[in-house]
């Protein structure tokens, strides 16, 4: 890839897939021009595992919040501790939070994770940091807190969407980005496909969400932000356009997004 620095967005290094080789995998990430990683945690405990790993590393930062399938641990004092988390230098967002009816059908539980998602938003809106949503099978639910909530004040990406390039179309009106990673190689992801054609460049996110999702040709193997130039090269085909080309953008969308972090390479 020559010169172009690659912006990994979404990353979960503290999981325990990584505890064999971590160390000796993150070092290797600069030699492959990955240059920045944002570490996103999904409860209080992987809340403070990602601080500390961004307190390790210059290249990483992270993100202080809770997934939709872990709310039932937050309480007022959970978020009080979430606050403190956003209060760190390297915290740079709130995420990922948001809904996901795929693993949760209950409506009761289903309420509670809308609950915590708002209170979550409003976390973001006082601390100024933009927030990393989790969606799946919820498109519908997701946009009405986002609206209630006023999200629009609020910058943001929706992680690994799945939606239509309608439901796109509503987030990028209210000012929020689109992350893409692995799936889009995948010959069954057609509408994600449409969404990384159509929307404008200066609207997509690189991420990975490793040790998930593992882009084609390692799909089902452990993934990494080694294979961040996969997804960057199916978008690239996708736009008629080179991979370079998806790389650089991407790059500059994730700095605009994550405003607290310095562009400067260390």
């Amino acid at each position: 890839m020559g010169e172009v620095m690659i912006f990994e967005t979404h990353a979960h290094y503290e999981d325990k897939a990584f505890d064999g080789d971590r160390e000796e995998l993150l070092s290797s990430l600069k030699e492959k021009d990955i240059f920045r990683v944002v570490n996103v945690a999904s409860s209080l405990e992987t809340t403070e595992k990602s601080i500390a790993l961004a307190e390790q590393h210059a290249f990483i930062y992270a993100s202080a919040g809770v997934h939709p399938s872990d709310v039932s641990e937050l309480s007022e004092e959970g978020m009080e501790q979430l606050f403190h988390q956003t209060q760190h230098l390297k915290a740079v967002a709130v995420g990922e939070i948001g809904l996901d009816y795929y693993w949760e059908k209950d409506a009761d539980a289903q309420k509670e994770q809308r609950y915590w998602f708002a209170r979550q938003l409003q976390l973001a809106k006082e601390t100024g940091l933009p927030v990393i949503i989790h969606s799946r099978d919820a498109a519908a639910d997701t946009l009405r807190v986002l609206k209630e909530e006023h999200a629009e004040q609020i910058s943001g990406v929706i992680h690994c969407f799945s939606y239509s390039m309608e439901m796109a179309e509503s987030f990028l009106k209210m000012g929020f980005y689109i992350g893409i990673g692995g799936v889009v190689t995948f010959k069954n992801a057609k509408k994600l496909k449409e969404v990384a054609a159509k929307i404008p460049l200066e609207r997509i996110l690189l991420e990975t969400d490793c040790p998930y999702m593992a882009p084609e040709p390692h799909r089902g193997e452990r993934n990494s932000s080694l294979y961040l130039p996969f997804i960057a090269e199916k978008i690239a085909e996708l736009r008629g356009i080179s991979a370079e080309e998806v790389i650089e953008a991407t790059c500059q969308n994730a700095f605009r997004m994550y405003g607290k972090m310095p562009q400067l390479t260390e």
